[in-house]
């Protein structure tokens, strides 16, 4: 198991486990993500920065992640344990259906937490759909606290829950 940064050469892998991972959640009822997002311009955006982490398993992309150290607008209105600086931001965590429920998310969070730690950022946030039960139960038996609830109503009608875990 392998996790490096995304080259523009993996967005047509990481756009199929999208897909995949959109319509594997709606058919589970659970609709945190749709037609317009995540987009493959969110992505190219993603690769652009530097901010997008494959996950390879036998050199073949099973996952992807976006890790930014940039806090969107949408999480001002949340109280954060720390201060908003130094922190990081987990956006599109995504693993191939036919690779979930094999630790492979648990891999790719303790994966982001140690690059945390080794630049000192204070915590990493992240949002998740709220009636998505299993990365809800992920985040909080990683040791993540939900802190609130934000809206994004292009994608849902309902919640999306926020957590934090302090790295320090």
């Amino acid at each position: 198991m392998e996790i490096r940064k995304a080259e523009i050469s993996d967005l047509d892998n990481v756009m199929k486990i999208i897909s995949l991972c959109t319509a594997h959640m709606i058919s589970n009822k659970i609709f945190q993500w749709n037609d317009s997002y995540p987009s493959r311009q969110a992505f190219e955006e993603d690769i652009n920065k530097n901010d997008l982490l494959v996950l390879l398993l036998k050199g073949k992309v099973i996952g992807c992640v976006c890790v930014s150290n940039i806090m969107d607008d949408f999480y001002k209105k949340i109280k954060w344990k720390t201060k908003s600086n130094n922190s990081l931001y987990v956006h599109r965590l995504a693993i191939n259906p036919s690779f979930q429920g094999k630790g492979y998310a648990k891999f790719i969070m303790n994966y982001i937490e140690d690059l945390g730690k080794k630049i000192s950022a204070n915590s990493v946030r992240l949002d998740t759909f709220s009636l998505n039960e299993k990365n809800n139960s992920l985040y909080t038996n990683l040791g993540y606290t939900k802190l609130g609830q934000i809206y994004f109503r292009d994608q849902s009608d309902m919640p999306f829950n926020c957590y934090e875990k302090l790295l320090k």
